[in-house]
């Protein structure tokens, strides 16, 4: 069912193949605009491609998003730190400056812009483009965002009192 959307291609005389019901449609496909006419399964191998990446730099964009807010919150731990009234009890707060606050939207923007570029492509409800959008954003998420936490194991043996048990000892099981 093309829903009336079929478009005139121009040059080749092949119309647009959109579908909104679940396809499998490869040459003769168009997606977002006229201009983007699959007339080649090349053609259409690069476009997956590209769909892939394109979810892979929103996993991306998230990822930078997110660092570039742990790095303002150093920034703000260590002006805490060193400020005359850290350890009186005093709550500080800190504020992102209009540049600061400018570079977070900025990449928000860009986050947004690219996730609701894949949505519309999902849209289109191709199997092809829908299993790379799945795909990319697997490896998006395991190229960009490996999770590494950090734990000060003297602070938190501090903070409960006790030693673990097995940790200096060499054989764990006989103790």
């Amino acid at each position: 069912m093309d829903m009336g959307m079929d478009h005139d291609s121009g040059s080749s005389g092949a119309a647009c193949k959109i579908s909104m019901l679940w396809n499998w449609n490869v040459i003769d496909s168009c997606f977002i605009s006229k201009q983007w006419h699959i007339r080649s399964k090349g053609m259409f191998a690069g476009s997956c491609i590209g769909v892939l990446l394109l979810v892979m730099s929103v996993e991306l964009l998230r990822r930078l998003g997110k660092e570039y807010d742990a790095y303002l919150y150093r920034q703000f731990y260590r002006r805490a730190t060193t400020s005359p009234h850290s350890s009186d009890g005093t709550v500080l707060t800190f504020r992102a400056t209009p540049l600061q606050q400018l570079v977070r939207a900025f990449i928000h923007a860009c986050a947004f812009g690219a996730a609701y570029i894949v949505m519309l492509l999902a849209m289109y409800y191709n199997g092809y483009f829908i299993i790379c959008i799945f795909i990319g954003a697997g490896l998006g998420k395991f190229v960009c965002d490996w999770l590494v936490v950090k734990i000060n194991l003297d602070t938190l043996l501090e903070e409960s009192g006790k030693k673990p048990g097995g940790i200096e000892e060499t054989t764990v099981c006989c103790a």
